[in-house]
């Protein structure tokens, strides 16, 4: 009998697509959110506080980093035992995974406050924009607890198959931020002016108002993940799920932190090529972030749909959403690269203005290394599957070697060359060489092996403590 959220049953590829189309629509809300809070500190602070924000939020990435690899890997096992129609063990992996990341994260608010002038420092924050900065760093520190807490929740339930819940609460989000980010900024009626204070404001009242919101409506629809009387006692962590979670979280946090660690390097090689090409690279990366979401969502829909299959234990089929995953990433990432390059210059006017002799730059640059984004979005189904079989050490590897060895093997190497084109077409590179390790891996690992003992393991032990034979888990609602 098919259950609400169980992606395991029909057609693979409509699943798939409908599946990924709400988390894309999310991505990009809140990508334009970002952008909207930039333009809002920008016209109406000054250049100060948009460096401000900017450099407040490199930390931010940084520091979160580890606490998103920890949510990913409870969604992983949460999407495992849904698949599995184990309700009660999805929800034990998400009390575990919330009230994990929830004393994380106090821990890490408390030290983020005393430490941001130090971490400021250290990242060469410029003198006019330090105070600034101090200020809206130390306030979305103190609102990390509660924001990784709504973050977790959206996760778990892309991995209960639920793609529309987080897609209607991140609209709530960035309606309510854009409401409030001018009001706050710039004092507009009852407000009080509190400059670039009123931004990381606006983003933490829009946010909580929306978490408290997405609760309440968990609660009402009695949606898988919600926890009543004695399931509370969940969010103490234990130590089965707790060691899951942080063996395959540490890896899966440690992928963002080498991709955030290269595209640092690369704005440090750019700069060396002169103030207008820093400029072009600035457009040319505002267009990277659109073109890689359909990637990214696609790679996110097709681990929570591998998941629940390895729970359900359906392993022949994993090669058929293997190949659904890559099909749709062809066709929308080829597209809006597609659109991107024949429609660059309108794109690119809008960040640097229809007279910017920047602007041909920024068009090579789209050029030469927008496409490899196809390729990367390939890589992404292949690891995204992998993982979902709890194969993270594989595509860190992999990660690491393609952006570090061989994109800047690449750079050195065909600098004298090639000039500035080494950066840009080292991405494709890159992009390409990590495509052939994914492959290889996927086909030749051993990690489905390895998801297949696991699972069974697993099994065995939720039936003896049940008393049923071991196969799909009934659900203990």
């Amino acid at each position: 009998m098919a259950m609400k959220g169980d992606l395991t049953e029909g057609p693979i590829l409509r699943t798939l697509i409908m599946f990924s189309i709400p988390t894309l629509m999310s991505n990009a809300l809140q990508s334009l959110s970002g952008t909207v809070n930039s333009i809002w500190v920008g016209r109406l602070i000054g250049e100060e506080a948009l460096a401000a924000t900017a450099n407040a939020n490199i930390i931010m990435f940084l520091v979160s980093s580890a606490a998103f690899g920890f949510g990913m890997a409870g969604t992983v096992k949460i999407g495992q035992r849904f698949g599995a129609r184990n309700i009660d063990g999805a929800r034990r992996a998400f009390g575990t995974a919330v009230g994990f990341c929830s004393i994380l994260m106090v821990l890490i608010a408390v030290l983020g406050w005393f430490t941001a002038p130090g971490l400021l420092t250290l990242l060469e924050t410029p003198v006019e924009a330090y105070e600034l900065a101090l200020v809206y760093l130390r306030l979305i520190f103190i609102s990390m607890p509660f924001m990784m807490v709504s973050i977790i929740l959206t996760m778990g339930l892309r991995g209960t198959g639920d793609a529309r819940t987080p897609l209607i609460f991140m609209g709530v989000t960035v309606v309510l931020d854009a409401i409030f980010n001018p009001m706050l900024i710039a004092g507009i009626g009852p407000f009080p002016r509190l400059g670039i204070a009123g931004s990381a404001l606006s983003t933490i009242i829009a946010s909580f108002i929306s978490f408290l919101a997405m609760i309440a409506y968990v609660y009402r629809r009695d949606l898988p993940l919600r926890l009543r009387g004695v399931e509370l006692r969940y969010l103490k962590p234990a130590r089965e799920e707790l060691g899951f979670i942080v063996g395959k979280g540490l890896p899966m946090g440690a992928q963002m932190l080498l991709m955030s660690a290269a595209g640092i390097i690369v704005v440090g090689l750019v700069n060396r090529e002169g103030l207008l090409m820093t400029a072009a690279y600035g457009a040319a990366m505002q267009l990277f972030t659109y073109i890689q979401m359909p990637a990214m969502a696609i790679g996110g829909a097709v681990s929570a749909m591998t998941a629940q299959f390895i729970g359900a234990r359906k392993w022949d089929t994993l090669n058929h959403v293997t190949r659904a995953g890559v099909l749709v990433n062809f066709v929308l990432t080829g597209s809006v690269t597609a659109l991107l390059l024949l429609f660059d210059r309108p794109a690119l006017v809008l960040f640097l203005g229809p007279d910017s002799p920047a602007v041909p730059l920024a068009r090579h640059i789209q050029f030469l290394a927008s496409w490899n984004f196809i390729l990367f979005g390939v890589t992404m189904v292949l690891t995204a599957t992998m993982r979902a079989g709890g194969a993270v050490w594989v595509p860190l590897w992999i990660l690491g070697i393609a952006l570090y060895p061989v994109r800047l093997g690449f750079y050195y190497l065909g600098y004298d060359r090639l000039g500035s084109d080494a950066i840009w077409l080292s991405f494709p590179v890159a992009a390409f060489a990590a495509l052939i390790m994914a492959w290889w891996a996927y086909r030749y690992s051993g990690w489905r092996e390895k998801a297949i003992a696991e699972t069974e393991a697993e099994a065995r032990e939720q039936s003896q403590a049940d008393g049923q034979p071991a196969g799909r888990y009934a659900p203990n609602m």
